[in-house]
């Protein structure tokens, strides 16, 4: 996950969120009552992202979509409904490399609530998969959604990103304008630092052995994500597995680059893409990052470096 130096003047403020931490530092002297204002308000909008769009609780508002009948317009959390059109959005312009109706395989594969399950594996990969693009419809502006098909819809590429979002615009309802978000390996920075300079993150080298940064990345009113296959795993027959799903297959990547970083305005769209781009390789995932214009940073096994953008040069 991207890292960043601290200064030990700047306010840390954390919690525990989607079973892992989040994280924002805070370049300003708040006062001890501000500042306890300001971590409570910032657990509340996760928490609510993770009571809205959790594929570990069978409560979650996603998860009870999951579950309910075929047909009928439902409502849904106005936040929920956001991130399910931006998924739609993103796998429209990746080509459908971006899924959300993997839930099934995800779960499968132990990278759920429950272990590895061989029998689940086989059903996922011999079951037909209705895009949920073909299978979702919303309808943001009435609050509602519906399914045309059986859905077993999952977040986990996108989630973590929105929740960034929502840290950010929580500080910045706080009055913070300098400030660094971030959830396990999506970061958002609100501006620069207070001196002018940039937050400077490191790209995570993705060996899981012994982690290090790759390289070194200046974000000012940006965010970055990354998704790759050092970061959740499972080993088959010797076999490193990443958490992100093929979608024509309904099992883990084969033979995905190690690594895929993405720069943008939104951290939620940055994760997704992230993800999108892991799917589709190195090479036509450049194709894909370039045509909507966004800056991507491919990092295979082989060693094997290139990128779009911003990353061009790298």
């Amino acid at each position: 996950m991207p890292k960043t130096a601290t200064d030990p003047s700047m306010q840390v403020l954390s919690g525990r969120t989607m079973g892992t931490e989040w994280r924002v530092l805070v370049d300003a002297t708040l006062s001890a009552s501000a500042s306890a204002a300001l971590r409570a308000d910032l657990q509340a909008a996760v928490d609510e992202v993770d009571s809205q769009m959790s594929t570990w609780s069978p409560d979650s508002a996603l998860m009870r979509f999951n579950a309910a009948p075929v047909g009928p317009w439902l409502p849904l959390p106005a936040a929920l409904l956001t991130v399910l059109q931006a998924g739609l959005a993103v796998s429209r312009a990746s080509d459908g490399a971006f899924e959300m109706n993997v839930g099934d395989a995800v779960r499968a594969w132990g990278f759920g609530p429950a272990p590895i399950d061989l029998a689940a594996i086989h059903a996922a990969r011999a079951a037909p998969r209705i895009p949920a693009g073909q299978a979702l419809e919303l309808d943001p502006a009435a609050g509602v959604a519906r399914k045309t098909a059986p859905l077993a819809l999952d977040l986990s590429g996108i989630a973590k990103g929105f929740g960034v979002d929502r840290l950010a615009e929580v500080a910045k309802g706080h009055g913070v304008t300098h400030a660094l978000c971030s959830i396990d390996g999506e970061l958002r920075a609100l501006g620069t630092r207070r001196d002018g300079q940039p937050w400077m993150v490191g790209i995570d080298a993705p060996d899981s052995a012994a982690r290090g940064s790759h390289s070194r990345l200046a974000l000012a009113d940006m965010a970055v994500a990354t998704s790759g296959d050092y970061r959740h795993f499972v080993t088959v027959r010797g076999q490193r597995l990443a958490h992100t799903m093929n979608p024509e297959t309904g099992a883990p990547l084969v033979a995905a680059p190690a690594s895929v970083t993405v720069l943008g305005r939104s951290c939620m769209l940055a994760d997704a893409m992230a993800t999108a781009l892991m799917v589709q390789g190195a090479e036509r995932g450049a194709i894909i990052a370039t045509g909507i214009g966004m800056s991507a940073l491919f990092i295979e096994r082989s060693g094997r470096v290139s990128g779009t953008g911003l990353f061009h040069a790298a």
